[in-house]
């Protein structure tokens, strides 16, 4: 089978919304869209373990939506483009007018909560 460029870009966008689809992803950048924080800074906003966001950092960072600033012995964390906050801005937007269908949708459901329907 042909991949075209049409397959190319939907493959690349699918990878990508699969990094803002996990919650504790989404978390860590929803507390960076205040601006950089620390590890520390971040599992006390997210309530998410040392590792946990260590090891979702790491991931956010392969997949180029957050920057390192490395100053002495701290690492501090931001959004790598402006464009990941306006397009977390733009999902609020269109959750306030589709939420209901989202929350009720059944197909988008975890596992966990297919297991507990």
């Amino acid at each position: 089978m042909l991949i075209t460029s049409t397959t190319s870009s939907i493959v690349l966008q699918a990878k990508l919304f699969r990094g803002f689809a996990d919650p504790s992803r989404l978390s860590i950048l929803e507390a960076l869209r205040d601006g950089e924080h620390t590890v520390s800074d971040l599992v006390q906003t997210t309530r998410l373990t040392q590792p946990n966001v260590s090891n979702h950092l790491a991931c956010l960072r392969d997949c180029g939506l957050v920057s390192l600033r490395q100053q002495g012995r701290f690492a501090y964390y931001s959004l790598s483009d402006d464009r990941v906050a306006q397009l977390l801005q733009l999902a609020d937007e269109l959750l306030a007018d589709v939420a209901r269908g989202v929350y009720e949708c059944t197909h988008y459901n975890s596992p966990k909560e297919k297991a507990n329907a």
